[in-house]
């Protein structure tokens, strides 16, 4: 299936999630340098067959993709270490507070079953790392239906672009609001963190809806498992702004370190504990 060409290549390949351009074919020297460039900015590898283009990359290893042999002229660095520790501390602290924070899940539970009528989980499909859905789960803090009466309160949407946010909700059960006040209805997420849907700490993961009016640049922040926590709930949690809700998700992309991670947590525990969760 062909689903673009040369002019638009690297925006594609951008939307689509592509992580390498192969060059299979021949063309100008200068469009590819240009490609090479312009995906460069996009963080998008690309790789020609030497035999097309003989001297581009002068003593560049050439690596086999199958029987076919390419040149990397840009390829990314991958903190490959740093990484595995990131999935080592998801899984260890994410097995031990389930462990551990059971009986109270288990009485948030019996809570939100008293409370409301209704399931006790709610379970929405969110968009993952490179565009992929997956069942996000917590407890359910609004009414069964609430959904359906998101249209009817849009006018009341105190968050700009594409987010959306009442303070006094009325959708929001008695229960529902003692669990956001103090985040206690994203613990299920620990169980998302083991399966590898999510990470400790990243951007939020977005609807498809908002997915589905992002820009180019803003894919940006789906490079990454999304989180339970990120630098924008220490930093700006209660901002309304859209452009600032990307800005600090995607310096939190580019500026990742493991150090990063563990100073987000730190802060996490402070802002659970005052309760700034409407």
């Amino acid at each position: 299936e062909v689903v673009g060409d040369l002019r638009n290549i690297v925006p594609l390949a951008r939307s689509l999630f592509v992580d390498e351009v192969f060059f299979s074919v021949p063309a100008e020297r200068s469009i590819v340098i240009g490609v090479v460039e312009e995906a460069r900015s996009a963080g998008i590898d690309v790789r020609v067959v030497p035999d097309l283009y003989d001297g581009l990359a002068w003593n560049a290893p050439v690596e086999y993709i199958g029987q076919f042999p390419t040149i990397p002229l840009h390829r990314r660095e991958f903190p490959v270490g740093a990484f595995m520790a990131k999935r080592i501390l998801d899984l260890a602290i994410s097995s031990l507070a389930l462990t551990l924070l059971s009986p109270l899940m288990l009485l948030i539970a019996i809570m939100v079953r008293l409370d409301s009528k209704g399931p006790i989980f709610y379970r929405a499909e969110r968009i993952g790392r490179k565009g992929r859905k997956f069942g996000c789960f917590k407890f359910r803090t609004m009414v069964p239906n609430a959904d359906e009466l998101k249209k009817k309160l849009a006018h009341m949407n105190e968050r700009d672009g594409i987010l959306f946010k009442i303070k006094q909700d009325p959708r929001i059960t008695r229960v529902g609001r003692i669990l956001r006040k103090y985040s206690l209805d994203e613990l299920p997420q620990l169980w998302n963190v083991l399966r590898g849907d999510m990470s400790l700490v990243g951007p939020r993961p977005p609807l498809a809806a908002e997915v589905e009016r992002y820009d180019i640049s803003h894919l940006r922040r789906l490079d990454v498992l999304p989180g339970i926590t990120g630098l924008w709930q220490v930093e700006a949690r209660q901002d309304p702004s859209f452009d600032n809700y990307i800005s600090l998700d995607t310096a939190y992309v580019e500026n990742w370190t493991f150090g990063l991670d563990l100073k987000i947590l730190i802060r996490t525990i402070s802002v659970v504990f005052t309760g700034t969760g409407t």
